[in-house]
Order: structure tokens, then sequence, then C-alpha cells
């Protein structure tokens, strides 16, 4: 998913901890295989025109990316793959790249996902790292460690906090948080852009609009798992903190703090 991984636990002894890190982290390489579209041979990148049944992982993944899309009028669209590999080779967007993002053309029934247009590429990076932190919390669960946080960039994912504590310590959004069965994610482009004749190009898309964002604000939202905070912060990044108030309100977010 182009990013690092970290975890920490709090558990009795040092077998437990070792036993934890490797499901965790197995679970993690697991939805790397499936949802990351740095992977030549991932099961997001094999989409194509064809209707197919994917695996549960994927198949939830987009029905709920489709749902965010339509609910935002299109702030937040996983079809932006063929915009985003032309800024990762920092190549200007074409018209022929913005063809082939439109969230409308991603179809996903009856456990079965195709795209309608040949030529278009899924980019789950702003969904995907918030999914796999709720997944790896998931599996601890179910080893009986509950005290987690799981981190993957600017998405963390927390579990039940450390023995006294009321929650996890966070940063974001230049706060203070204490979270508990939470989750906060980070929208910003203080590390990921680059700059040519004079403009500063964010790896974050107005897929509306075909364009990379060139302002420079960071946006923290906290939800109550990570796929939601990581969905949504990016929607509110792209429409602005005002006009995602309704949003917001629909799947459960809030904003922590913005920095320009």
């Amino acid at each position: 998913m182009g990013t690092l991984f970290g975890i920490t636990l709090w558990v009795g002894t040092a077998e437990e901890a070792k036993a934890g890190f490797a499901a965790a982290f197995s679970r993690v390489g697991a939805l790397n295989r499936i949802l990351s579209d740095y992977e030549a041979s991932s099961e997001v990148n094999s989409l194509d025109q064809t209707p197919r049944v994917v695996s549960r992982e994927l198949y939830d993944v987009l029905r709920f990316s489709r749902e965010l899309s339509e609910s935002s009028g299109g702030a937040f669209d996983v079809t932006v793959g063929p915009l985003t590999r032309l800024w990762r080779k920092r190549e200007p967007m074409t018209d022929a790249a913005r063809s082939m993002v439109d969230w409308r053309q991603l179809q996903v029934t009856g456990g079965k996902v195709w795209l309608r247009k040949a030529g278009m590429r899924l980019d789950l990076g702003a969904v995907g790292k918030g999914y796999a932190g709720d997944e790896a919390l998931r599996v601890l669960r179910g080893m009986g460690i509950r005290r987690a946080l799981v981190a993957a960039s600017g998405d963390i994912v927390c579990g039940d906090p450390p023995p006294g504590a009321r929650g996890w310590a966070v940063a974001a959004g230049g706060s203070r948080l204490e979270l508990r069965r939470a989750a906060v994610s980070t929208s910003g482009d203080t590390e990921q852009f680059f700059e040519r004749d004079g403009r500063r190009y964010s790896h974050i898309l107005d897929a509306r609009r075909g364009e990379f964002l060139t302002d420079v604000l960071e946006v923290s939202v906290v939800a109550a798992n990570g796929m939601t905070a990581d969905a949504l912060a990016t929607a509110v990044r792209v429409m602005g903190v005002a006009a995602a108030a309704g949003l917001l309100r629909r799947f459960g977010g809030r904003v922590v703090g913005r920095r320009a």
C-alpha cells in the first residue's frame, strides 16, 4: 500500500507480543496483495470489464468506497488510478487519463466487481490503509489482545488503551487526543508533494476536476474505525470542512484539527 505499518501492543509476555506481531503483520501483508495498486499482481489490479467474484475484503472496501463517492459528490473517488500513476512519475495530467476517472463506472453488486471502461485503474490509497489497520486489530482481538494501536502513515487505529489510561495518546491536527476503540486519519501534503514552475502539487486529488490540490492544508478526522476515518479525511480535505458537514454527520466523523 505504499507505506510502513507500525503496531504497538500491551501484553503480559514477550511470547504473546511476538505471536501478536506475527499475526497482525501477516494480515497486513495479505491485504497488501489484495488492495495495493503498487503490486502488479494484486487483486485490485486484476479488475477489468469482466464481472468477477472478488474476495470479501476487496468487495467490502469497494462497496464502501462507492457509497462514499456518491455521498461526497465524487470528492472521494478510488477510480483516480490513471491520474495517480502520472503524479508518481511527475508527469502532467492528461485529458485521456481524466476521462478514465468516474466512480459511477465502478460496478459493485451481487458479490461481483467490474470496471465499465477499458483503461480504468483503481487506487485504494485513501481507504486501504485504514481498512488494514481495522483488520490487524481484529486479528489481535481474536487472540485476546485488545490493548493495541496500529499506525500507517497518517492513519491510526486504536483498540483498548493501556492499563490506567483513558485512551491512547495521539497527536493529530495540532491537537493531543486520547482515543480508545476509534481511529484518526490525517490528510495533507506535508511530505507527499512535488514542485514545478513555482507551484506545489499535492498527492491529494480532486477527482471532480481531475486536478491535484495545490494549497497547503492538513485535515484530521476521527471516526469509529480506520476505513471510515481514512476515507473521510481525504473527502473533507478535497471538499472543505464546511461543505463536508453533512458527509461527516452521515458517516459519524468529526474534524479534530486543521493546519495550514
